[in-house]
């Protein structure tokens, strides 16, 4: 019989894939650091740092006069001992706005965008200079952007039973087509939005859930978190009420080939993607707030934010989430430990009145 491959192999084989293509159009000695990296870092990671440091040449390309004749190809690692911590400081510059010719259109960086570039340049250089291929490495003057802290946004208590009941009885009032399509992906969304919110866990891990990673005899399922780690994560009477009545519709769907073991299906009886999971998130929340942004992520944060309001456990709430640093889940709450330290200035009473 053969072996079932999950979606996060299936993903993996697909970015290995693509890293190769990205590869062959950059210049030969890039090769050596990614076979490096290879065993430290995820698909994901490594692709995301090749598009990068494919910028970064880009730029060398287009702002240095001498390489105007040649291609990306053909560049040497010696380039690298010729850029100046003042030329990466113009590349940090140039990331805000540029035209990013693969893909021909123009593209934008906020603070996290120029933070992941710059750290993947300075984790480039540091590969070749370690191993004395380069005698400078100027990446390491330079300093990382700094990422301005905002709020988390999240639904209220309230806002999340409207979610829920807006899912459920939006469809009540249509008529048509439109009712018939909410009829069809109703107990799915619902089922959706309510795992997210009663689980907290990353849009990427629901949309990598397999029908055999639900356990309702202990009321858990199997993610493959952020690095490829597995966990099994509960979940309460509410989520399983939702599982349960989207089993039933989902008994009723003939996949397509290839897709049987997914657990949440497309209109195209695909497994869902990312993408379709953020619009119907959007679509929904948007017509119960209209002064928040709601995503998938902001559903994880709106868990995260309940799970530390009812327990006060920082550690817990990093466990659930996946956090493999308890000091990401303090940054992301510190907002909450003040108000806790508030309450605490009126709890003890010094004299009677």
């Amino acid at each position: 019989m053969e072996k079932k491959q999950t979606y996060h192999e299936h993903t993996d084989i697909e970015n290995t894939l693509r890293l190769r293509q990205v590869l062959a159009t950059l210049p030969s000695f890039c090769r050596d650091y990614f076979r490096a990296i290879d065993a430290t870092t995820t698909t994901k990671t490594r692709i995301s740092y090749a598009y990068d440091i494919r910028i970064f040449f880009q730029f060398l390309l287009e702002t240095n006069p001498s390489l105007k004749e040649k291609s990306m190809t053909d560049l040497t690692v010696q380039i690298l001992d010729q850029v100046k911590a003042v030329d990466i400081e113009e590349y940090q510059e140039y990331l805000k706005v540029y035209q990013n010719r693969n893909a021909d259109k123009l593209e934008t960086n906020g603070e996290l965008g120029l933070k992941r570039k710059i750290s993947a340049l300075r984790s480039f250089y540091a590969y070749y200079y370690k191993r004395e291929m380069i005698e400078t490495n100027p990446a390491v003057l330079v300093d990382v952007p700094k990422i301005h802290e905002k709020s988390i946004i999240r639904l209220d208590a309230d806002e999340v039973a409207l979610l829920l009941d807006h899912i459920e009885h939006c469809g009540d009032t249509l008529t048509g087509q439109k009712r018939v399509f909410w009829e069809k992906n109703k107990e799915r969304d619902l089922a959706i939005v309510t795992l997210l919110l009663g689980t907290g866990i990353r849009v990427s891990e629901c949309v990598g859930l397999d029908i055999e990673d639900v356990d309702f005899k202990n009321n858990g399922i199997k993610v493959t978190r952020k690095g490829g780690n597995e966990m099994v994560v509960y979940f309460g009477p509410e989520v399983e009420k939702a599982l349960k009545n989207y089993l039933e519709v989902r008994e009723n769907i003939t996949p397509l080939s290839g897709h049987e073991h997914a657990l949440f299906y497309s209109a195209q009886k695909k497994r869902i993607g990312v993408q379709a999971i953020e619009n119907l998130v959007k679509k929904y929340a948007r017509e119960i707030t209209t002064t928040k942004k709601i995503t998938p992520h902001k559903l994880r944060s709106t868990y995260g934010t309940a799970l530390y309001q009812e327990t006060g456990d920082i550690y817990l709430v990093a466990d659930v989430l996946g956090h493999r640093d308890v000091n990401t889940t303090k940054k992301h709450y510190a907002a909450l430990d003040d108000a806790r330290r508030r309450q605490a200035a009126t709890a003890v009473r010094l004299r009677e009145d």
